[in-house]
């Protein structure tokens, strides 16, 4: 999955005894209502949020994660790669490379008056 966003905020890198080390950033996405997600990348592939700015447009690719403790249910957005959004917005799908007007070849007029009226193979 994937979406894109303005980047709100970086948190500081966590680490943990085991090793292991987390960052978790927010974005605020780009819609009629607009919402802040928070994600977490981990291990080394969270220096690619790092080098990022806040404000900074981003892709964010990411898996939804899910668990159950203690009859509770939680989800993590774990995102495993971000990259520079371009400056067209995100169009829906379908949407993309779809020719505009200008782009098409142009076409000679035919002269209807040249044929004759009785075409019809029936």
């Amino acid at each position: 999955m994937d979406i894109t966003g303005v980047i709100k905020v970086i948190m500081d890198e966590q680490r943990f005894e085991s090793g292991f080390f987390k960052r978790e950033f927010v974005i605020t996405t780009e819609e009629q209502y607009p919402q802040d997600i928070i994600f977490e990348m981990h291990k080394e592939r969270s220096e690619a949020v790092a080098s990022r700015q806040q404000g900074e447009r981003i892709r964010v690719y990411f898996d939804i994660r899910g668990r159950e403790w203690n009859g509770r249910y939680f989800n993590n957005l774990v995102a495993w790669k971000v990259e520079a959004a371009g400056a067209e917005g995100s169009a829906p799908a379908g949407a993309q490379g779809v020719p505009s007007m200008e782009n098409l070849p142009q076409i000679d007029p035919v002269d209807v008056a040249d044929e004759e009226d009785d075409d019809l193979p029936f």
